[in-house]
């Protein structure tokens, strides 16, 4: 058994669990198809290593190659994000609660898209913060399964009451 392969495995186990016990509260609407239900918990699995700061976990969810859009920037790869944003995103994650109001995803093949709107309440500062938040995610299904291939996010602050 080649040495990636055992790698793969041992991560594979440590993240499971992520994947089985991920299920955010959902406020609204979910229309998954069938097919992109095990994409979907990926994605969740990766919001839930981040949530916890398993970042090993949420980088082995991704694709090398992954390319993330965020407010005008773009990382080119795993790589790139991890040496750049991870921590960060890992931060925020750990200290803002999280909505889930509505999710919606296909999957054609070995490919899935997942599309998800919410709200994230935090504090930056000495000021509370609530964005609306939409994400998309593009999935490739592989050898060792369902991984991130692009990530969109994008955000704005919540209206006033």
């Amino acid at each position: 058994m080649s040495r990636r392969l055992i790698l793969a495995a041992a991560v594979l186990l440590s993240v499971g669990p992520l994947i089985a016990s991920a299920s955010p509260a959902m406020s609204q609407v979910t229309a998954v198809a069938r097919e992109a239900e095990v994409a979907a918990s990926v994605v969740d699995a990766f919001h839930s290593a981040l949530e916890t700061g398993d970042t090993a976990a949420a980088l082995f969810l991704m694709s090398d190659d992954v390319m993330i859009f965020e407010e005008g920037g773009a990382e080119r790869s795993r790589a790139e994000y991890a040496s750049h944003h991870l921590e960060a995103d890992a931060a925020y994650a750990a200290a803002a609660a999280s909505t889930l109001s509505r999710r919606a995803g296909w999957a054609s093949g070995d490919v899935a898209w997942i599309v998800s709107e919410g709200e994230t309440q935090g504090q930056a500062g000495n000021s509370a913060t609530g964005r609306l938040t939409v994400e998309t995610m593009i999935l490739k299904r592989g050898p060792e399964g369902w991984r991130i291939q692009h990530i969109h996010w994008s955000s704005r602050a919540m209206p006033d009451a």
